[in-house]
């Protein structure tokens, strides 16, 4: 057995890359869309697959949206799709204008984090294979459910609630407020609050 076969073998043992996935993504000749969920960021790259490596064209990561104003979860559905609106964005002015997205062994979820954030990037003009049915709704996407639940849980458990999102409300930002944080940010993004 070769070197390169054990390093092959052991990244995905790791859980790191899925080879299957990878070749698939590789062989439709556009960019790939990179996108990584951590326990406090979520992170979007667009790459170029090279045979010395990905050349990174364009990346985001979610703890850019405090510059355009964001103040609820980095890691949120609505987070998400700011970010990817973010994302395209920026990959857009690269000169990326198709992507194909590749998230490793990360199974794709409809109506999930990874999805909202593909939205984003589809909004932001940026062309990526997927149908309409894979993303959140708009309500889950503006961030109305969180809002409701947070509402809800202020009035009948205040320790739930400061458990839940105690964090939020130290920054000054109240969760029932993420439907109008979420067109705010999102007009700051696309330049419509100019």
């Amino acid at each position: 057995m070769t070197s390169t076969h054990v390093h092959l073998l052991r990244r995905r043992r790791e859980g790191m890359t899925d080879y299957r996935a990878r070749r698939k993504a590789i062989t439709s000749q556009m960019a790939l869309l990179v996108v990584r969920v951590s326990n406090k960021n979520v992170s979007a790259q667009f790459v170029k697959p090279t045979v010395k490596g990905d050349m990174v064209l364009s990346a985001s990561n979610s703890k850019e949206l405090a510059k355009a104003g964001w103040r609820g979860s980095s890691k949120s559905v609505p987070a998400c799709y700011l970010l990817g609106l973010l994302a395209g964005k920026k990959a857009l002015s690269a000169g990326v204008k198709e992507a194909v997205v590749y998230n490793g062994i990360v199974p794709f979820i409809r109506g999930s984090r990874i999805a909202a954030l593909l939205k984003g990037v589809v909004d932001s003009g940026v062309a990526v294979p997927v149908g309409e049915e894979a993303f959140p709704d708009e309500d889950r996407m503006s961030g109305k459910p969180i809002a409701a639940y947070a509402t809800k849980l202020a009035a009948e458990d205040k320790t739930a609630y400061s458990r839940s999102f105690g964090k939020l409300a130290k920054g000054g930002f109240k969760p029932q407020d993420y439907p109008a944080e979420f067109e705010k940010v999102k007009a700051a993004i696309t330049g419509a609050g100019k």
